[in-house]
């Protein structure tokens, strides 16, 4: 990577557009908070228990990236389905953070904040699921990025 230097503030960005809109969702802060915390406890782990602080790791970091993913796509289907991932990957976490409690692997402080937040995102997850889910039953949703201009005829007189 040469000479690159990186500013690692995670929520500002200059380049804005509707396929970056995930970035504007509290859900998607909390997972990437989520994913942040769980990087600072389990990078540390003894070499004995690396695999499980690497997979505790990994299963925090594919939440914020299917909620993302899941954005990004056009098809309401296509979303909710990433969103379902994003909750299964959660409860893959959450199911790690009780087995690290009782093995007496993870500290019950920072269990609980783990917890807490593993618990606000999945509410928040779920009130997401819903709303696209009346979205999608309505009929509600936009499926394409260009929208579509009334067409005006100039020098007509409009219709009676």
């Amino acid at each position: 990577m040469g000479n690159a230097t990186f500013n690692l503030r995670m929520t500002t960005t200059s380049y804005k557009n509707k396929n970056r809109g995930y970035q504007q969702l509290r859900v998607w802060e909390d997972a990437m908070e989520f994913f942040v915390i769980n990087c600072k406890v389990f990078r540390s782990m003894p070499f004995e228990l690396k695999r499980l602080g690497s997979q505790a790791i990994s299963s925090a970091d594919s939440v914020h990236r299917n909620i993302a993913e899941g954005y990004c796509r056009r098809f309401i289907k296509e979303y909710l389905g990433f969103l379902n991932i994003a909750l299964g990957s959660l409860g893959e976490s959450v199911s790690g953070l009780h087995a690290y409690k009782r093995a007496q692997i993870l500290p019950e402080p920072v269990f609980v904040e783990l917890d807490a937040l593993s618990f606000k995102l999945e509410n928040g997850l779920l009130k997401l699921v819903e709303s696209l889910e009346r979205k999608q039953m309505n009929g509600d949703w936009i499926d394409h990025l260009a929208t579509q201009e009334p067409k005006i005829t100039p020098n007509r007189p409009p219709p009676h």
